[in-house]
């Protein structure tokens, strides 16, 4: 197992911003010994049934890092969603940063780059993005280290990313209450994501997780940190020592009832270019429908 270099006395402050329509939370994370930060999992606006795309939740965040003196240094996607379109490029047009996630993202490309019929002219090896981050990677925001751990099942290029003592888990783990991910995906595999919920499960207990996505299981109010202490424990799907074997059977039996997220077709296509709404051969956007493809 990789050896990740932990430092849970760096404690970064971390703001969270809920998008209601896609239930995501993105992050402004910044360095505590510096102006330094980073945003992970930002939302680009899309009205889906009108074919308009809009910025006004990524605009939320720009603001709030122009308000406060920040330097946007790294711009992250934890994965390749399927429930949103990232905002990265719009945001790294105005205020710089990299661009990074996880290398598998050309497994991806290379799987949705034939559902879309992309042809050749779509590159299948991640140079859309700044950075392909390997298991055990490193990464400086300002003078805070963080670190990428590779953690698919849900998808094959999902990773966390952990900076002090704080974790972003994308969707390899949702709140206690709310279990974890769908595994039906191209590429996605139940036995794979109970192993990197292990892994994530190894971190201190009191490591501060923080969720890519909240529901409300219930009706209770939207949440978004929980500690590795309190999913050991109390997760629904894998929490008090559940097997492979239970986790397998439940994830598998649960996943064939679910609906595909409603956002799937916009979000492959955006998000498997790091954010770039494709365009059609006269450089107009256009987005595609593969009939029967997904």
């Amino acid at each position: 197992m990789t050896a990740y270099p932990v430092n849970m006395d760096i404690k970064p402050d971390v703001q969270a911003f809920f998008d209601e329509t896609t239930n995501t939370i993105s992050y402004i994370v910044k360095d505590p010994n510096s102006n330094a930060c980073a945003i992970i999992d930002s939302v680009m606006d899309i009205d889906y049934a009108a074919g308009r795309i809009t910025f006004d939740h990524a605009d939320t965040l720009i603001r709030e890092v122009e308000s406060r003196g920040l330097k946007l240094e790294w711009i992250i996607e934890t994965h390749v969603h399927a429930d949103h379109l990232s905002a990265a490029p719009y945001i790294q047009e105005r205020l710089g940063g990299k661009i990074g996630v996880g290398s598998k993202i050309t497994v991806v490309q290379d799987v949705f780059g034939k559902v879309f019929n992309e042809g050749t002219e779509f590159q299948r090896d991640g140079s859309q993005f700044d950075a392909l981050f390997e298991d055990g990677d490193t990464y400086m925001v300002g003078n805070m280290q963080a670190f990428a751990m590779y953690t698919p099942g849900h998808t094959p290029a999902c990773m966390v990313h952990v900076m002090g003592n704080a974790a972003f888990v994308g969707d390899t783990l949702f709140m206690p209450d709310g279990g974890s991910a769908r595994c039906d995906f191209p590429g996605g595999s139940a036995e794979e994501l109970y192993e990197s919920i292990q892994k994530v499960l190894a971190l201190p207990d009191d490591m501060r997780l923080f969720m890519c996505h909240d529901y409300g299981p219930n009706g209770r109010d939207i949440q978004w940190e929980t500690t590795v202490g309190d999913e050991k424990a109390h997760n629904i799907h894998v929490g008090g020592g559940k097997t492979k074997e239970e986790f397998v059977k439940f994830r598998t039996e649960r996943d064939a009832q679910l609906d595909m997220p409603k956002l799937i077709i916009p979000s492959l296509q955006v998000n498997m270019r790091a954010g770039e709404v494709p365009t059609d051969a006269d450089g107009n956007p256009m987005l595609k429908v593969p009939v029967n493809g997904l």
